[in-house]
């Protein structure tokens, strides 16, 4: 299963046209696209669901997110999101746990995952999972196979010691950290590959070790 190209072109005429005008009298080509990537997403569940057995009830509704920005708050007033998204996750996309996450978008693709912008409990017991295990989670970030596929998390971090901790604990670098993510850019070229959705698969089997982990300290 692949994202086809019409999916992409979509998106690259949506990215120069970000009006309702534009998009109702484009509608049929949306609906297109749209159903383009959440057949992908329901290709992809039942191979993560394989060696995730906490995604086996996961619906595509669950994990699709909607192209409909929300501008209440924002300085930027476009209506629509210029890519599709999914996060693969036990308990649907609002969960607050750690899970797989994909985007695409023309020149932007990625998959990543892990835990963005956590709440304050779930930061500080991830945190606290960190300094207990200091090793455990090092071995698994610092794995050669981890390593190569998504590099380092470049996540913000504080500029201050994070309460209840010492400026020389060895994982201070990691309890600054306010998201603990990591990402792996995809070309457009491989997006329409016959092999993308097994690839995708095969680099969230990779960062499973390190989802597992960040679950622990919500378990």
């Amino acid at each position: 299963m692949m994202i086809t190209k019409r999916t992409l072109d979509f998106l690259k005429a949506l990215k120069k046209n970000n009006n309702r005008e534009w998009f109702d009298v484009n509608r049929s080509k949306y609906e297109e696209a749209k159903a383009d990537f959440e057949k992908f997403v329901e290709t992809l569940l039942p191979l993560l669901s394989k060696e995730n057995s906490k995604l086996k009830d996961l619906k595509v509704k669950d994990c699709v997110f909607r192209i409909y920005r929300d501008v209440r708050f924002s300085k930027n007033k476009d209506p629509y999101k210029t890519n599709f998204g999914a996060y693969f996750v036990e308990g649907g996309k609002k969960s607050s746990k750690a899970g797989y996450y994909i985007q695409i978008e023309p020149g932007n693709s990625f998959l990543a995952g892990g835990c963005w912008m956590p709440e304050a409990p779930v930061l500080k017991a991830i945190r606290q999972e960190i300094d207990y295990n200091l090793k455990d989670f090092e071995k698994i970030v610092k794995g050669k196979v981890f390593k190569s596929r998504f590099g380092e998390m470049t996540d913000a971090r504080l500029k201050t010691t994070p309460k209840g901790y010492d400026a020389e604990n060895p994982a201070i670098n990691y309890l600054r950290q306010t998201s603990f993510t990591v990402m792996a850019s995809i070309k457009d070229k491989d997006l329409s590959g016959a092999a993308f959705t097994k690839e995708a698969a095969k680099a969230y089997k990779e960062m499973l070790p390190f989802l597992k982990f960040l679950n622990v300290a919500q378990d």
